[in-house]
């Protein structure tokens, strides 16, 4: 499946590393949610992660080889899946993984090269290139300051996630 082809909508936060995705997400999610919106979540790492604490038991199933762990209780249900340590995880995939019957609205942090709509965080100060300029799949560009160049996209300010909220929501309203 191609995440653009998915049934809701999809906007993905988009950065080099610590620019600041996780901390905009961490703000933005709650006044989303305020605002009545449903939203799921899906964050790719770099990084090896472990879901579970060594010694419990899906960690032992895990390390005894099972390729795929659904924990499931009352409270939350979490699925595993292991990986291959080469292959990067696919979008389409992973979008077809969630419950969508209460959704209105799918959050990506990372898979910066996945062609679905992208709000670009930048701040100048780490000398990164400007995404936007060559991906047109990015739709705003969140800073803590201005470029010194020309952009394609809006200017949000990276340090006022109601802002971006506003953005989102009138980007999700045209959808």
């Amino acid at each position: 499946m191609i995440p653009t082809d998915f049934s809701i909508p999809v906007l993905g936060f988009a950065a080099f590393s610590g620019s600041g995705k996780t901390t905009l997400l961490e703000k933005l999610i709650p006044i989303l949610r305020e605002g009545g919106i449903r939203l799921a979540l899906i964050k790719h790492s770099h990084h090896d992660f472990g879901m579970d604490r060594p010694g419990k038991d899906s960690d032992r199933l895990r390390r005894a080889g099972a390729g795929q762990i659904l924990l499931a209780s009352k409270y939350r249900t979490a699925w595993i899946r292991e990986g291959d340590g080469k292959t990067e995880p696919d979008l389409g995939e992973l979008l077809q993984r969630l419950d969508t019957r209460n959704l209105d609205l799918v959050l990506v942090e990372g898979f910066r090269d996945q062609p679905i709509a992208k709000v670009e965080i930048h701040r100048p100060s780490l000398g990164k290139p400007l995404l936007c300029l060559e991906d047109p799949h990015i739709v705003a560009l969140a800073v803590d300051e201005a470029p010194t160049q020309q952009t394609p996209v809006p200017l949000l300010p990276l340090d006022d996630a109601g802002a971006v909220a506003e953005f989102v929501l009138s980007w999700l309203e045209k959808r």
